[in-house]
């Protein structure tokens, strides 16, 4: 766990964020409110405290999950796990031997931001279109889902790939 976890609240701030700037009717929200059938009207009346609070418990679960894609090092302690977690064990010492060498290869926000470009381009959009094609939505309703995915996964991917920081093990 890093040493900085209260960063994954940060991070959960991001995707609210974004989806305030870029679903805001000036923005994408316009063409958001016309390919569903909305009106400002038929958006008044719901529970926003609901939507907003459980958003961002998903935003943060999101950034939880990134982690562990975009920075790699978590895969070498989960490859030593459990002898790595034994105090004074060689697998122990190895590791933090490796960390300290390897220990902040690829760990900036432009190696991050790529695998959240990435994993939108191979997981967010084929889950978004799948449900679009069912819902008997058109391309243009996966398209503006997709590029708000597309910004969002790139800055928290980046963000916690930039941020967080470890300690050695021991």
């Amino acid at each position: 766990m890093p040493t900085n976890a209260y960063m994954f609240l940060v991070a959960g701030l991001i995707p609210m964020i974004v989806g305030a700037i870029y679903y805001n009717p000036k923005v994408a929200g316009g063409a958001w409110m016309k390919i569903n059938g909305f009106t400002e009207e038929s958006l008044k009346g719901a529970n926003m405290a609901v939507i907003f609070i459980a958003s961002y418990v998903f935003a943060v679960l999101i950034a939880f999950f990134l982690s562990s894609v975009v920075i790699h090092q978590g895969a070498v302690w989960s490859m030593m796990y459990p002898d790595i977690a034994e105090a004074g064990s060689a697998a122990q010492q190895q590791f933090n031997e490796l960390m300290q060498t390897y220990g902040n290869n690829h760990r900036s926000f432009y190696h991050g931001a790529i695998h959240g470009f990435w994993i939108t381009v191979f997981f967010a959009l084929p889950l978004i279109g799948t449900v679009a094609l069912f819902e008997r939505r058109g391309w243009k309703y996966i398209l503006v889902h997709t590029i708000y995915w597309l910004i969002t996964l790139s800055l928290v991917g980046g963000f916690v790939c930039a941020v967080l920081k470890y300690q050695p093990v021991g």
